[in-house]
């Protein structure tokens, strides 16, 4: 094929930005959309006033646009709950599919899905847009490199997400344990709880979590966070994040015994020490040492193409013309890490290990979702989210 032909399930908030802002506007290159579907007909009706290319055709039933042979990759835009059972109908007929964040709600389901990738032949992507910031990339080379040394701290304080409750009542699923499986971990934090293990090089060992559910809003989950971190070697961290808050504060600061990065507003500073934090207390014949260091901001390359980005490289790569950058067989890592801060607070705080019981995780949901309430609102309605996702 000379371009990547693509199909979008799902038209709502997400699934018309793709179309109008990426698709319609231009922006892939190697790719052109030719099928979209949504159960809802309105929403169909409202695509069709944006997308005025009369070949593209329109589908209510995704596994017939799947079975239409007019695609030869899917974007799939629909709540939480389904992005499994949609990506493994894809990778099924052989048909390459990027699956929205998160991969899945619980770690169960998404391990299923992960296998079937890993016996089709077709790509399996993620829609991770923040791993193509410049400062998130540099973070994670520079850690790798060991710039800062052996890690000590993680923190991130992510609570720049504020929400009002008319955004929670715009749609009957929206911050359901039925509809959407979780709050704020699952709806806003998918990229930070992705980026936090991707840039560090490594999940932690075990979270204690206190989640706040309908603290600031009148939902059933969480809306409020603050998780304590531990790692194998005895690091630790702090992940605090909330959609009550304004103005907030977006501030990952990775510490290590050589010095330590900052990333917050545009900018990724780097504190370089003098020295080995770990050799000096070990060796420095003083009780008190002042230490030296210096402060350098970071040059990068500049680029932070988000979801054209990724849609672009998928596209590429399908044709062979670069690397594949996000395999989504990578997105169980921030699905196990929103399960455990999510059984944590379901537990009052108490320690929960990663990998996650998923067995235990899956029967708390169920009891949560079998209480769950849909709301009375129009889910006609679709949100312009373009320019909402700056560095989140």
């Amino acid at each position: 094929m000379d371009k990547v032909r693509f199909g979008i399930i799902g038209l709502g908030n997400q699934g018309t930005f793709y179309t109008r802002d990426i698709f319609v506007a231009g922006k892939v290159e190697n790719g052109y959309i030719t099928a979209l579907c949504d159960i809802n007909p309105a929403k169909i009706e409202n695509i069709k006033t944006i997308c005025k290319d009369e070949s593209v055709k329109y589908f209510t039933d995704y596994k017939e646009m799947l079975d239409s042979g007019l695609c030869d990759a899917v974007l799939v835009e629909v709540p939480h709950y389904q992005h499994p059972e949609m990506v493994i109908e894809c990778l099924k007929r052989g048909i390459n599919v990027i699956c929205e964040k998160p991969a899945g709600v619980y770690t169960k389901q998404v391990k299923e899905m992960n296998e079937v990738a890993k016996k089709s032949k077709a790509k399996f992507g993620m829609m991770f847009n923040q791993r193509t910031n410049c400062l998130y990339r540099k973070m994670k080379e520079m850690i790798a490199d060991g710039a800062i040394g052996e890690i000590q701290r993680v923190t991130w304080i992510i609570t720049d997400w504020f929400r009002t409750q008319k955004y929670y009542d715009s749609g009957s699923w929206r911050a359901t344990w039925k509809g959407e499986g979780g709050g704020v971990l699952f709806n806003q934090c998918p990229h930070q709880l992705d980026l936090i293990q991707w840039v560090v090089g490594e999940l932690p060992t075990s979270v204690n979590s206190y989640c706040h559910y309908g603290k600031w809003h009148d939902i059933e989950v969480e809306d409020d966070v603050t998780t304590y971190l531990e790692y194998k070697n005895g690091a630790t961290g702090v992940f605090i994040t909330t959609t009550g808050e304004t103005p907030g504060t977006n501030r990952f600061e990775v510490c290590g015994t050589k010095g330590k990065l900052v990333c917050e507003g545009g900018k990724l500073l780097y504190y370089k020490s003098a020295y080995d934090a770990k050799e000096r207390i070990a060796n420095c014949e003083t009780g008190f040492l002042g230490h030296k260091y210096e402060i350098i901001e970071v040059e990068t390359d500049g680029e932070n193409r988000q979801h054209e980005g990724i849609i672009n490289n998928f596209a590429n790569a399908l044709l062979g013309k670069e690397p594949f950058f996000v395999d989504g067989v990578e997105g169980i890592n921030g699905v196990e890490l929103m399960n455990a801060m999510e059984l944590s607070g379901w537990k009052g705080g108490a320690k929960v290990s990663i990998p996650v019981d998923e067995d235990e995780y899956l029967k708390i949901l169920n009891e949560h979702i079998a209480v769950s309430r849909y709301k009375e609102v129009d889910d006609s309605a679709v949100a312009n989210t373009s320019g909402t996702f700056g560095s989140k």
